[in-house]
């Protein structure tokens, strides 16, 4: 079943959503939020995860911030979650990351990272600064961070109809990883999160078995 755990960090306490398999775990997976908060959403994914065979672990990254952070998708609570991200900061919340990665690794887990929108981003940070195996959904904030070197194999999935990240920005993510697989979908933002008007159920089952795919390969 899944639950709150707790968990010991750099950066203090902090909360995560675990979600585990009924059968003997393929890998874990460290799943990473978007401005949101490990909310309703984020702990769906997690469960999903541990349906596909992954002991999954959803860190809460703002709580050295702000505890307990469930937000809706409205223009308030957008705006209260990017001041949160960025009271957090990418330092940080990679801290949290490596946290995470080293629970389930300390369990003898071979274990990779998931992340959507800013989570996105903190997964290229999971693969570079941590040596995670990593998939970014549609992370719009990873450009400062390209030169970076990867540890890893890396995934990116991208929505063609997504203006915060456009054509030129995926084009320097292709010359600065020309190994790294992009994906490309007839897609907004967050067409993922099968919540908000944004939802793409055709490219959101595409990128998911793309994922699955991915980390069956990168974990074994």
């Amino acid at each position: 079943m899944a639950h709150w755990i707790d968990l010991d960090t750099p950066a203090g306490p902090v909360r995560a959503w675990r979600a585990d398999p009924s059968g003997v775990p393929l890998g874990g997976v460290v799943v990473l939020q978007e401005i949101f908060g490990v909310n309703e959403h984020i702990r769906a994914v997690t469960e999903r995860f541990a349906d596909a065979g992954y002991v999954a672990l959803a860190p809460a990254l703002f709580d050295p911030v702000e505890r307990e952070v469930e937000l809706d998708y409205d223009k308030d609570a957008t705006a209260r979650g990017v001041e949160l991200r960025n009271a957090v900061g990418f330092d940080r919340a990679s801290d949290i990351v490596g946290a995470a990665a080293h629970l389930l690794q300390s369990e003898g887990l071979r274990t990779g990272a998931v992340g959507f929108c800013w989570g996105g981003s903190l997964a290229f940070l999971a693969n570079a600064r941590h040596g995670l195996p990593a998939v970014s959904y549609y992370g719009a904030r990873t450009l400062p961070f390209l030169g970076e070197p990867l540890r890893a194999p890396m995934l990116f999935h991208f929505g063609t109809r997504d203006a915060s990240i456009p054509p030129e920005a995926i084009e320097r993510h292709r010359e600065a990883l020309p190994n790294a697989p992009i994906h490309l979908y007839d897609a907004d933002h967050a067409f993922n999160r099968d919540v908000g008007d944004h939802y793409d159920a055709g490219s959101a089952a595409l990128a998911w078995t793309r994922t699955l795919d991915f980390l069956a390969d990168a974990l074994k």
